[in-house]
């Protein structure tokens, strides 16, 4: 990370960031970028609800109503945005900047998309989700962790898998489910409830 801060504060280039509103990653990414980046000037590109009519690699036509994430969109969407980029205003700047500095100051382990922005979340925010997926049978890390991801994916896109995983083994540490074989493993091990 220490790279690339220093790339981006040392080049001449013209920059450019993309990013969707809607992907908690990409939009914290975008706030800590404007409070990096200060008065200097750069470009946005912001998919979030853009329409963005395109044509599939097969050709046929394709339309979307923008997607939650630049980083899960595939070329043939992107590529009619190219050249579409706007400079970021000053007010837009600032505003980035506060939001990124109370963040900070909160200091909370998750950070979540809602209709007002990005807000503050407790460790324990995706607890419930993962847990309303595990049964007394025994159940695939892998797919708990992907049933959650997937009630989290719309209409923001919220964590990942890694970040879940960690909240499973904290479950299993927790005493609140028991697990079969390594729990860093998703795609092996498997977990139950206690009872």
């Amino acid at each position: 990370m220490n790279a690339f801060w220093e790339r981006v504060a040392t080049t001449d280039d013209r920059l450019v960031v993309w990013f969707g509103r809607h992907s908690a990653l990409e939009l914290a990414f975008f706030l800590a970028w404007a409070d990096r980046l200060g008065e200097r000037p750069y470009y946005i590109v912001d998919v979030t609800g853009l329409p963005l009519p395109s044509n599939r690699p097969d050709g046929s036509p394709a339309f979307s109503t923008g997607a939650p994430a630049v980083s899960i969109m595939p070329e043939y969407l992107l590529r009619p945005l190219l050249g579409n980029e706007r400079q970021v205003t000053a007010q837009e700047t600032a505003e980035a900047r506060w939001q990124w500095r109370r963040l900070r100051a909160e200091n909370a382990p998750f950070r979540v998309v809602t209709p007002t922005g990005l807000v503050s979340a407790p460790v324990d925010h995706f607890d419930h989700v993962l847990m309303e997926g595990v049964t007394s049978e025994w159940r695939k890390v892998a797919r708990i962790v992907g049933d959650t991801l997937g009630l989290n994916y719309e209409p923001y896109r919220q964590v990942g898998d890694i970040m879940l995983l960690g909240r499973v083994v904290a479950l299993i540490d927790q005493g609140k489910l028991l697990a079969e074989g390594d729990p860093w493993d998703m795609h092996t091990c498997r977990v139950r409830l206690p009872h």
